[in-house]
Order: structure tokens, then C-alpha cells, then sequence
């Protein structure tokens, strides 16, 4: 059975009662359980209410009150399902409907009954022999309550709810949940068995790693980091994992993120595996990655760089593009949240543009402040213009006053729209490309630079765009200066659709093929293939040291080996870069044989990532609800509950201890549950 939050609770309710969700009628019965000692349970609500005064039904409705009794075998009397209590066969159903009212306030959930100022106890009868299968059943139920709080991302505190607590007891007065702390506890120790898991796979990758940050606060006010790994396997498939959710500790400068981050990388024993780090363009984020290269540097682990993120670069320059139409933006927006709120002016709207052949909209419209929502405002005022005005028409006295746009202001939008629309581009295909590399990403960035350009320097274009435009040229020139290096030059033409020949100018105009020819030999001639340049050790002699004849034969196949490196890069950025749409690491799976050097240098560099975020969960709608998530989250559950989300949306099974939690047998054995009540309480209808 698949599982979605969706249907969570509802599983959790079927599963409570035992019976068949797909049977309304079957809703009602209740399970009971009989011959046993009894248990007083307090249900009520966590409100005082006042005294119930039992409403008087027509005869017509006194079976609601014999459902919840039933008739004994003598036919004599009749006992209550919740409590057993019995009562004469020919007991009046209005005292029956008395006790139900009085004694399990809300059991017909059709609010006709009032909860009690005090919440009266219930008695529970349970077979003795069977309170170990009972327990182990409740304890399901428990693991399932587990995975709604993690795939929903809520905290266990969730579960401590008393109005949830009871809604369980009224399905069935037997359920057990865990108390609040126990919750915490196993969430705890999943964590802890997961993390292990985790180690054991980083252990076996015989690649270069890359890391990348992210930063955000809390509604506490704490400030988090999140760590993520990524690697490309020996199938040439792009790997990534979240190693950690880290506090940093006040005052969260670039020292504290340092010490974080090499206790993550310590843990995880891979500090000497990392490549490169991406970041999030933040000061103090670039502080904590620069003493890290030093530490690295100094203890000669390797090579490792760190870069800004291109996608929150590309996000900022978009805000300045945007800056002169955003309170326009803001009217369009309200516009549009109104057009979702109301039935009849969406239909309007839609029947507007089918006339006026203004293209099909779907709604809800998007209306997120984040770049995706604030372009599709530009769209709406540029594309379907006329059915906006004519809704405004016919809204007048509603929303036309505050929210029509003056021919000024259309014309502004019109504008920008125009020129951002190469952005929207961009961004798009960033945020759908199935491996965004380095150079794929220069590759768009230096043709943003170009249209800003175009833009500055255009006598057409208005002075308050090129003051836009100048801001924008700023923020694209600082990224441009950072991202020229000799590492980002040989990352980005071991992508084999960009090479030399897609490479941005600044990039090309220095001397970075050579450097990237050294970089290459140096370590990637000799150190993966020893058996062909470790010979023989060199053995100093005594008259003279000179070297030994052993160790004459093994430089000289040193020589070969250093040749065959450099012909490898040679023949490779020789041949024309393959198309844009070609799978890059399929490319390599194919042609590593071709180049069996170079192909282990490009596992290595093809793993560093461009932006140290998706580019959908800046850009989209998307990174509102992440965003919700991660600033509710309260301290004590934010690493656990996060980590293990990420971990189970990666394929990583959820486990406790040495033990797996296999949900999809406990899913089965639930509808195994199901059936068999279901069974049992059609034979005893019959």
C-alpha cells in the first residue's frame, strides 16, 4: 500500500477501530472487546463545557441509540459497546440515549451531544489473553504515528494533544499511544541508526565528495546549517545525502560555521575526500570556508576550492530588475488572490480570456512572492490584460478602485517583461535540468551578463531600467571575479557539452588550459594508476648517488604515462562539444574507456554543485512550504525530524536500532486487521 500523508490519518483511524473505511455503515460499530477486568480511562474534553440535557429525538431516530448496544444472547437485556454496562431489553431508549449522553459525550460525532463540565471516566474491558496481540497492534499504530510526524514534518509534540488523544479513545477506548517523551525517544534513536547507516555508505565511496551549505533561522531565533554530500558512484549516477542539521552557537560568525563544519566532516571521517564546498554567498559563510581551505592546506589533504552559489547571485540580480515594478506587482498580486478566492469571478475571468483569446489559465494561479509568482503577475498584465480590466469592470464597487492600473504602470510592466523574460528562461531551465554543472550554469550566467549588458547600453531604453540595469551588471561582474579560478575552469570543460568552446570569455582569456593540463597530471596521471608509474623505489648508490638502473626504466615509464595523460585531455578537447541536451554522466559512462584518466578526474569535478540550494526552492513556490516547515520546527526535534526526512526521501530505510521498520508489512498488516474485524462484524449482523 502506498503511503502519503494524505491518507495517514486515515489509516490511523481504520486501523483504531478495525474496520472498513470503504464502509460508511461500518464506521459506527465499534469494537468490543468482553470478559474481562475493567479499566477506568478519562476521556474528555480538554475545555469545560456545561451539563448535558439530552435532546429529545422522534421515534425515527431511536436506532442511533441501539447501535451502540448490544442485545445479549437470552435476549433479556442489552449492554453498552464503550462500557458493557446492561441494561433490561425493556429499558426506554430515551434513558439509553441519557446514558450515552452522559457517560461518552460525543459518541455520535453529529454534535447533537455536549460534553459534560467534567470529563467522566470510561470503562474499557479487554481480554486478558489477548493483551499482548493487543499491544503489539498499538505499538503498529505508534510506528505509524511516527512516519506521519516525519513525512509531514511536524514535532512530536504534535501527538501531545489532547483533543487527538481523545479523538483515538472515542474510535477505540483501547488505544494505547506513547507518551509524548517516548516519541521523542524513538525518534531519537532512529536518527542515531539511520546517521550509522549514512557513515557505512560514505565509507564505501572511492570518489572525491563535495559539500554544500545552507543557512536559516528559526522562529526561536536559532541559526541553523544544513550540510549536504554529493559524489557521482562508479554507475556514473549523481549520489547525495544530508550529512547533518547543525546549531550554530552565538554569536554565528564565520568561527562558530567553521568549528560545525569540521566536526561534520570529522564524523563523518571524509575531511580528507572533500573537493569543494558551495556556499551561500554570505560573509560569514565565505569566512568559515577559507579558514577551512587553510586547515586542509596546511595538512596537505588535497585540492579544495569553495564557490558561490550562482542561484541566489541570479535570484538578487532578478530583485534589482523587478525593483521599479514591485508595487505594481503587489496590486496584480491581490487581483489575482482574489480571483482564487471567488468561484465566480475565476469562471469571469476564464470566459474573458477564452474571448478574448488571451491563452488558458489554470487555477489557482500562482501568487508567491518568490520569482516564479512575481513573473506570472508580468504575465497576467501583459497576456490577458483585457480580461483583467473587464473583470475590474464588472467588480467596480469591489476592487476596481484599489487595484486598476494606470496606463503608466502597464506600460512599466510591459517593459520589464520584456526584458526579463530571458531570465524566466534561465531559471527554468535550471530548475528542470537533471544535472546543473558548473559549466552548464556559466554557460547561462555569462548570457545573463550579456542582455544586462545590452540593456545598460541601449539608447532605447529608459533611465530608471538602465539604473536597474547597472545594479544588475554590478552583482553579475562580483560573481564573474569570484568564479575565476583554475578550479572552475577545468570543472567546467570536463562537462562535455561546453569544453573550450562554451567556456565564458573570462574564463578563456587567461592561461587556464595550461594550468588545468598541469592540474590534470599532477594529480590524476599517476596517483589512480600506480601500477603503471610506482616501478620500481628508487634506491640510492653508494659511489656517487646515482640512481639504479631499476629506477632509470621506471622514470622513463613515468614519461609514457605523463605523454598519455596529456594526449587524453588533448584528444578530448579536440573533438566538438556534444549537444546541450545530452546526459553528461551517460556521456562519460559510455566514453570512459576512451579516457580512463580524465574520466576519474570528471567523477570528481562533475559532483560540484553550482548552487548551494535547489534551484526550484529559491525560485518556485516550492520554497514557501520549506521554508514553513523549517521556521516552526522547535529546537528539540529540528535535526531528527528534518535528517530523517531527507534520509527516507533518499531510499534510506527507516530503522531503529538494528531492527527496520518495515511500513509497507505493517501497512499490510493493518489491512489484514481491517478485513478480519470487517468479517467478524458482518456474521454477527447476520
Amino acid at each position: 500500500m502506498e503511503w502519503t500523508v494524505n491518507n495517514a490519518f486515515k489509516t490511523y483511524k481504520a486501523v483504531a477501530c478495525g474496520v472498513d473505511m470503504d464502509h460508511p455503515k461500518s464506521m459506527m460499530d465499534l469494537a468490543l472487546i468482553q470478559n474481562v477486568d475493567p479499566v477506568d480511562i478519562g476521556l474528555g474534553s480538554s475545555e469545560k463545557g456545561t451539563t448535558v440535557v439530552p435532546t429529545k429525538r422522534k421515534k425515527t431516530m431511536t436506532s442511533v441509540y441501539l447501535k451502540f448496544f448490544e442485545t445479549a444472547p437470552d435476549g433479556k437485556s442489552r449492554r453498552c459497546k464503550f462500557c458493557g454496562q446492561s441494561y433490561s431489553i425493556a429499558t426506554a431508549t430515551g434513558n439509553l440515549g441519557r446514558h450515552l449522553s452522559n457517560r461518552h459525550p460525543g459518541y455520535d460525532k453529529s454534535g447533537d451531544s455536549v460534553t459534560s463540565s467534567a470529563p467522566q471516566p470510561i470503562t474499557v474491558v479487554r481480554k486478558a489473553q489477548q493483551q499482548g496481540k493487543q499491544q503489539m497492534d498499538y505499538d503498529h499504530l505508534n510506528w505509524l504515528l511516527v512516519k506521519w510526524l516525519i513525512l509531514a514534518s511536524l514535532p512530536p509534540s504534535t501527538l501531545e494533544e489532547k483533543w487527538l488523544a481523545n479523538s483515538f479513545k472515542f474510535l477505540n477506548p483501547s488505544i494505547q499511544l506513547w507518551p509524548g517523551e517516548r516519541y521523542k525517544v524513538k525518534i531519537r534513536e532512529v536518527f542515531r541508526s539511520m546517521q550509522e547507516d549514512v557513515m557505512a555508505t560514505l565509507e564505501k565511496v572511492s570518489s572525491k565528495v563535495s559539500i554544500i551549505l545552507d543557512f536559516w533561522s528559526s522562529y526561536e531565533q536559532i541559526f541553523y546549517m544544513s550540510v549536504t554530500c554529493q559524489w557521482i558512484d562508479e554507475n556514473w549516477s549523481f549520489q547525495q545525502v544530508l550529512l547533518d542539521i547543525c546549531q550554530i552557537p552565538y554569536p554565528c560568525g564565520g568561527s562558530e560555521i567553521y568549528h560545525s563544519l569540521d566536526k561534520v566532516l570529522k564524523m563523518y571521517n571524509i575531511e580528507s575526500r572533500v573537493l569543494s564546498c558551495t556556499h551561500d554567498n554570505s560573509q560569514n559563510a565565505i569566512h568559515a570556508c577559507h579558514t577551512l581551505k587553510e586547515e586542509l592546506d596546511g595538512q596537505k589533504l588535497g585540492m579544495f576550492y569553495y564557490i558561490p552559489c550562482a542561484a541566489r547571485t541570479l535570484n538578487l540580480i532578478i530583485e534589482d530588475g523587478l525593483r521599479t515594478t514591485k508595487p505594481v506587482i503587489s496590486k496584480v498580486r491581490e487581483f489575482v488572490l482574489e480571483l482564487n478566492s471567488s468561484a465566480k469571478m475565476s469562471e469571469d475571468f476564464i470566459q474573458l480570456t477564452a474571448a478574448y483569446q488571451e491563452g488558458c489559465w489554470k487555477f489557482p494561479l500562482e501568487t508567491s512572492a518568490r520569482w516564479s509568482g512575481n513573473y506570472q503577475m508580468l504575465d497576467i498584465v501583459c497576456k490577458a490584460g483585457k480580461s483583467m480590466d473587464g473583470v475590474m469592470r464588472k467588480y467596480e464597487d469591489t476592487i476596481a478602485g484599489r487595484m486598476a492600473l494606470s496606463p503608466a504602470e502597464k506600460n512599466a510592466v510591459s517593459i520589464v517583461h520584456k526584458y526579463l523574460e530571458p531570465f524566466y528562461k534561465t531559471t527554468n531551465n535550471i530548475c528542470t535540468n537533471k544535472l546543473l554543472t558548473i559549466g552548464l550554469v556559466l554557460f547561462f550566467m555569462d548570457h545573463i551578463s550579456e542582455m544586462i549588458i545590452l540593456c545598460r547600453d541601449s539608447r532605447h531604453s529608459s533611465d530608471w531600467l538602465k539604473n536597474a540595469a547597472e545594479d544588475m551588471a554590478t552583482k553579475s561582474r562580483s560573481y564573474t571575479t569570484q568564479v575565476g579560478n583554475i578550479f572552475i575552469f577545468m570543472t567546467a570543460i570536463l562537462d562535455p557539452r561546453i569544453k573550450c568552446e562554451l567556456i565564458p570569455e573570462s574564463l578563456s582569456s587567461g592561461n587556464y588550459l595550461e594550468e588545468a593540463r598541469t592540474l590534470f597530471i599532477r594529480n590524476y596521471s599517476s596517483r589512480h594508476f600506480s601500477s603503471m608509474t610506482s616501478g620500481y623505489g628508487a634506491q640510492e648508490i653508494e659511489d656517487g648517488g646515482g640512481v639504479s638502473f631499476a629506477e632509470e626504466i621506471a622514470r622513463k615509464k613515468r614519461r609514457v604515462s605523463l605523454s598519455n595523460a596529456t594526449d587524453e585531455l588533448t584528444q578530448y578537447l579536440s573533438e566538438p562539444p556534444a549537444p546541450i541536451p545530452t546526459d553528461v554522466l551517460e556521456w562519460w559512462k559510455v566514453n570512459c574507456t576512451r579516457y580512463p584518466r580524465l574520466s576519474v578526474m570528471a567523477r570528481d569535478f562533475l559532483a560540484v554543485q553550482p548552487t548551494s540550494v535547489a534551484p526550484e526552492d529559491l525560485f518556485c513556490s516550492k520554497g514557501d512550504e520549506i521554508y514553513k516547515q523549517r521556521f516552526c520546527m522547535p529546537h528539540d526535534s529540528t535535526q531528527a525530524i528534518l535528517c530523517i526526512r531527507s534520509w527516507m526521501q533518499g531510499g534510506i530505510k527507516l530503522k531503529c536500532k538494528s531492527d527496520e521498520i518495515d511500513y509497507e508489512r505493517l501497512m499490510e498488516m493493518a489491512g489484514a486487521t481491517i478485513a478480519e474485524n470487517t468479517a467478524g462484524l458482518d456474521k454477527k449482523q447476520r
